[in-house]
């Protein structure tokens, strides 16, 4: 005899996996029409679409656009924090801490231009309350470079007159790179990491007073 329970608990998570798959296909979907046309130009009829379901089905994962845009940039910073933490736990990643941050936040980005663009071009576009959640997540992990920078110039090694804005000098320069970079192209990922760390290391780097030559 077969036990109903089983069955019913088989069933439950079959549907479930099936719910799960197309909430990825959603997601998926929407990060690339998104990035392509601009979420204001975007409609649910056309995500469904590019998906190849009904529109309602998309409202059993996601009631509202608004809803899909906040899981997207939600899910991004969620998704970086994790990857922050993996990295600080490799033992291969470099030993200065600004170097080690320029380098993760360079490589994580460059995987992910449509997740970047959105969740910096599509901001204005959140409503209050989810903007401030997000804005939670951001801010959270540009502490991340704050508290660096902060430690550093006590210590010597940097020099910045606030630590905060130049986080999101530095932050807003490293952020960029997914917009023009393209694969192939003249300059290889090893060497923009190289560019940029350079010009990283020079905007913090401590002044050196020099005596002129004769001087007393």
């Amino acid at each position: 005899m077969t036990d109903t329970s089983t069955v019913a608990d088989t069933a439950a998570k079959t549907s479930e996996s099936k719910g799960n798959k197309t909430a990825r296909r959603v997601r998926a979907a929407a990060l690339s029409l998104f990035a392509r046309h601009g979420y204001a130009a975007v409609s649910m009829r056309q995500i469904a679409t590019a998906v190849g379901v009904q529109p309602g089905a998309l409202y059993n994962h996601f009631p509202t656009k608004q809803d899909l845009l906040k899981d997207l940039m939600l899910t991004h910073m969620q998704d970086l924090h994790a990857a922050w933490r993996s990295w600080q736990d490799d033992a291969a990643r470099p030993s200065d801490p600004l170097d080690s941050f320029v380098t993760f936040h360079i490589r994580y980005h460059l995987e992910r231009a449509e997740e970047v663009f959105i969740a910096y071009m599509e901001l204005r576009n959140l409503e209050p309350e989810n903007f401030r959640e997000i804005e939670e997540t951001r801010q959270k992990y540009e502490a991340i470079l704050t508290e660096i920078l902060a430690a550093g110039s006590a210590a010597g090694r940097y020099e910045v007159k606030d630590a905060r804005v130049t986080t999101r000098a530095i932050i807003a320069m490293l952020t960029g790179i997914p917009t023009w970079y393209r694969e192939g192209g003249s300059l290889s990922r090893p060497t923009i990491e190289t560019i940029y760390l350079d010009m990283v290391r020079k905007s913090v780097a401590p002044m050196r007073c020099h005596t002129p030559e004769g001087g007393g």
